[in-house]
């Protein structure tokens, strides 16, 4: 089922769709080298073929996993070859390009500069972390997105009828909400859904038609569908879930949980979200949310079901009881859009690494002092670490502070100590969690009570509703 054409493609859009610049690019026929990043299952290979036979280009496949720099020697060879007495351009398509080291890397780098081939690199990691710099700047990183369900169905539908590339069995009926059950179990994977609904097929008995959700469930073993006839209900719960905890409404948030568990969902799954929420939205005003979410998660991974459903009760219960603040999705939210608005802004010299004499002499790391040696911890004198264009733009009121600690919980009792010590006040050590933050500089803080979730009104952050997408937000959802 391998898509021959751009519009046989389905998923995608943000790349694809008409006006979108990957397929402005390749309609022009500009096609740059390029790392495609994305969960298994997304169409990475598919599109660097297309990308290659829509140029008229030869198709060089590499496997990171066998392939060495013997390997993209020859290849490159081929291509020097092809362009100078074809003239016809080199697609080279290195899979799982993430495990090549960085010599095999770097080997790569003067031929694609040169423009002997086209690089196009397939990779499940982030590339940030796992393709060096110097590749990277060379190279286009487009992200790939899960395939939705209803594009799942979409190619299942196609799957059905199609004899050449397909099972050719247009007879089989099947509602769209049993081919949506079967999405859902493929997490965004057109093999896997290929897959799973070939083997539904093949169990089909001699004269019937009609797939049912007992074959269904027998062919992906027993495992019990998500079985809706609009093919959304998992997300609608999901959804209530999460919007139940935000609110603090702790019978509807246990009432959701039990009806996901109930319905066969994926236990993992529901620890994830119950992560995310504590750092989402409870942050830290409750900062054991976290301790005891991550807690949860790692009981579900040891204990296993049906026991796991108590730590998963505990953790949603401690939750949806607790005080609630989204500063830390706030916070990153505005740190990343500077990002984005400066680019790499210079690391001050106060706090950069002098570890050679030629560094020390351009004056890296003068001016710094080691809070731990001053009194309080803290060095008093120091204005702010961070780039000094921001600086500046945050003194004159054109960027905002990052940080905007909300007055619940533990971080409202903290918040007064960072408003200090931006004002130039008198600082003192911030308490940790569960303890007031002390009056005496330097004395230890005394324990209080936990805030109950009837201390504040909760945050508001992004609804859940959908699988999340990768420039959405910093969680999952």
């Amino acid at each position: 089922m391998r898509p021959r054409t751009l519009d046989e493609m389905v998923g995608q859009s943000h790349l694809l769709g008409e006006g979108r610049l990957l397929r402005r690019q390749i309609e022009a026929g500009r096609i740059p080298s390029m790392i495609l990043w994305g969960p298994p299952g997304t169409g990475k290979t598919t599109l660097a073929n297309l990308l290659a036979g829509r140029q008229g280009a030869a198709f060089e496949v590499l496997s990171a996993v066998s392939a060495g720099v013997r390997d993209i020697r020859a290849v490159v060879e081929r291509a020097r070859t092809r362009r100078m007495h074809e003239s016809r351009p080199t697609v080279l398509f290195v899979d799982e390009i993430h495990r090549f080291n960085k010599a095999q890397q770097d080997a790569l780098l003067p031929h694609v500069e040169a423009g002997v081939c086209r690089l196009v690199g397939a990779t499940t990691e982030n590339p940030s972390f796992e393709v060096n710099a110097a590749l990277l700047s060379r190279a286009r990183v487009f992200p790939l997105r899960p395939l939705g369900i209803g594009d799942l169905v979409a190619l299942m539908r196609r799957a059905l009828v199609d004899a050449e590339r397909g099972l050719g069995r247009p007879e089989v009926q099947v509602e769209d909400g049993l081919l949506a059950a079967i999405a859902h179990t493929a997490d965004g994977d057109a093999r896997r859904a290929l897959s799973s609904l070939e083997a539904v097929v093949d169990l089909l008995p001699p004269g019937q038609v009609e797939l049912t959700r007992a074959l269904a469930s027998e062919a992906l073993g027993g495992q019990p569908l998500r079985y809706d006839k609009d093919g959304e209900e998992h997300y609608n719960v999901v959804s209530a879930f999460i919007k139940s905890l935000r609110a603090s409404d702790a019978d509807a948030a246990v009432y959701w949980l039990a009806r996901m568990l109930e319905a066969g969902e994926d236990p993992v799954f529901v620890a994830r979200r119950i992560v995310i929420f504590a750092s989402e939205d409870v942050g830290n005003a409750e900062p054991q949310g976290l301790v005891v979410a991550q807690a949860a998660a790692d009981a579900v991974r040891f204990v296993g079901m049906p026991e796991a459903v108590l730590h998963l009760s505990q953790a949603t219960t401690f939750l949806a009881l607790a005080p609630k603040s989204n500063a830390a999705l706030r916070a990153y939210s505005a740190a990343r859009k500077a990002v984005k608005r400066y680019g790499a802004l210079p690391v001050p010299l106060v706090v950069r690494n002098a570890v050679t004499n030629l560094m020390k002499d351009v004056r890296y790391g003068v001016g710094y002092r080691y809070p731990h040696d001053l009194e309080g911890g803290v060095d008093q004198e120091h204005g702010s670490y961070l780039p000094d264009a921001i600086v500046r733009r945050q003194q004159d009121g054109t960027e905002p502070r990052f940080v905007e600690p909300s007055d619940r919980g533990w971080e409202g009792r903290a918040a007064a100590e960072l408003a200090r010590r931006r004002g130039g006040g008198p600082a003192q050590p911030a308490a940790r969690a569960g303890e007031e933050p002390s009056p005496d500089h330097g004395a230890p803080g005394r324990p209080v009570a936990t805030t109950t979730a009837t201390d504040a009104l909760p945050a508001r952050s992004p609804d859940v509703t959908k699988p999340s997408e990768p420039e959405s937000s910093p969680g999952d959802g």
